[in-house]
């Protein structure tokens, strides 16, 4: 894996010469994602109390200024009350990370996720720890789902998670340490702690020896991608992801790519410009990892190493990448919480919204709009992954709180 310090610019738009829309979703992308297991996953996760689809939201006025024909708004903000996204992917792998190994100590099949809720196997639960590194968002799913199925939690966090985020996992019944050094340093202390203490690391990237967990973690993601589906009345022409290690826009592309085949949308990452590992790796033509302190107020993006995982799926599959600064981030999550009639008011956390923030700058630059073909026909979906998840920042950045964004509506 190359190494570099970030270079990028806000506002750069790269597009991916290795993008081939004729490609094959071949043997070694269905060995990460494929049907089988997704379907596994729908099951499992509309099993657990308190699921429902979360909405998607058409934003009339703003595909109108864009000039495009649609953007539909996937809102994760409400999911199993969580804040984001997360427990799609988090959660469902500490399911599965359950079931495995109950089934391997009692020496049989892997029990129903129903038998785990109901108690059956609180012996052996109870006494497996799951941990992981975050950002926020994925640490508040581990816990929560090391919560709802009895077993215990330890997460690592870096230097520059807000105590805030910190509280919010702690009040899962987690216990979090500050870690020093940034997310993927955090990763590492993880690692090297669950190999010393003999827990289970349920992390939302992968690298070399550590592939299983991550897997179902993006096989969870896939939900959000389904459900989007089902609720658009035509399929979109592009979907803007935001990326961080990249496995939910790696899970994303897969989704669409297995459905669509060679006719699937284009997909479009957007990364923080403070920590654009995507774009360089990209740029490059291999996995890249950038350094520093990765400071963005994009904290579940600013990460500096992409997934394996996500590499191998969006190497071929992503058709551009764009950087985008904090400010354009922060003016979309108020242009979100006060929007032109009739689109509705959204409350959007700071890294729910470069993908929206990336189809901007995309809109505005004529070349990069002719080559990705976003033209008055275009439909492109957005995933607003996160809501308020640290309440006080985002009053700070949108000047009132989601709970008056909310009263809005």
């Amino acid at each position: 894996m190359g190494d570099m310090l970030p270079k990028t610019n806000a506002g750069e738009i790269l597009l991916n010469p290795l993008a081939n829309l004729n490609a094959d979703y071949g043997a070694a992308h269905a060995a990460i994602l494929n049907d089988a297991a997704f379907e596994q996953a729908n099951k499992t996760i509309s099993a657990w109390p308190g699921y429902a689809p979360t909405p998607l939201y058409e934003l009339t006025a703003l595909a109108d200024a864009v000039g495009i024909a649609a953007i539909s708004y996937k809102d994760e903000g409400d999911r199993f009350g969580l804040g984001s996204f997360k427990a799609l992917g988090g959660a469902y792998a500490v399911a599965r990370l359950l079931l495995r190994e109950i089934a391997r100590r009692e020496g049989g099949h892997e029990p129903s996720i129903e038998a785990i809720l109901s108690g059956a196997h609180a012996t052996i639960v109870s006494e497996i720890t799951v941990c992981c590194a975050t950002d926020g968002n994925h640490g508040r799913s581990v816990a929560w789902g090391a919560r709802t199925f009895g077993c215990a939690c330890e997460i690592f966090i870096h230097a520059t998670v807000s105590e805030g985020r910190k509280a919010a996992i702690e009040a899962y019944g987690a216990r979090v340490t500050r870690t020093g050094g940034n997310y993927d340093d955090s990763v590492r202390e993880a690692q090297k702690a669950a190999t010393r203490k003999g827990w289970f690391v349920v992390s939302d990237t992968s690298y070399p020896g550590y592939t299983d967990v991550p897997k179902d973690v993006m096989q969870g993601y896939e939900l959000m991608a389904a459900e989007a589906l089902d609720q658009m009345d035509t399929p979109p022409t592009h979907i803007f992801l935001q990326t961080g290690v990249g496995g939910m826009a790696a899970a994303i592309a897969a989704f669409f790519k297995r459905r669509f085949g060679k006719k699937r949308p284009l997909i479009i990452l957007t990364d923080p410009d403070q920590s654009a590992c995507w774009l360089e790796s990209i740029r490059n033509g291999a996995p890249t990892a950038v350094h520093g302190d990765l400071a963005t107020l994009m904290a579940g993006l600013a990460c500096g190493e992409v997934s394996m995982l996500a590499w191998d799926i969006l190497k071929d599959t992503a058709d551009a990448v764009i950087a985008v600064s904090d400010d354009q981030a922060v003016a979309m999550m108020r242009q979100l919480a006060a929007p032109e009639t009739p689109d509705r008011p959204i409350v959007a956390g700071e890294s729910a919204v470069a993908g929206l923030a990336g189809l901007l700058l995309v809109a505005n630059d004529p070349g990069t709009r002719s080559d990705l073909k976003l033209g008055l026909d275009a439909r492109v979906l957005v995933f607003g992954t996160e809501s308020d998840t640290d309440p006080g920042l985002y009053k700070d950045l949108v000047g009132c709180s989601g709970a008056v964004v909310r009263t809005s509506v």
